[in-house]
């Protein structure tokens, strides 16, 4: 069974807004706020921030396009 994949473009997700489909610690809703390049150009990572409590994390673009994880917009 395969997941669901979003169809994403990195260089568009600043400021972009999401929603976890399996909270942790009521932090449900958050918002891209970095890009994170190589050399050329590329988006290689983002920065995400939970809106409730302002913690941030650095991961992979491509974990947004997993729909089990995480959902477009705040829902």
């Amino acid at each position: 069974m395969s997941a669901v994949l979003h169809r994403i473009n990195p260089s568009k997700l600043l400021l972009s807004k999401w929603t976890a489909a399996h909270p942790k610690q009521r932090e449900k809703h958050f918002l891209v706020t970095a890009l994170m390049r190589d050399e050329e150009g590329t988006v290689i990572d983002i920065e995400l921030q939970a809106v409730l409590t302002g913690r941030t994390e650095q991961m992979p673009w491509q974990a947004l396009r997993d729909a089990d994880c995480w959902l477009m917009g705040w829902r």
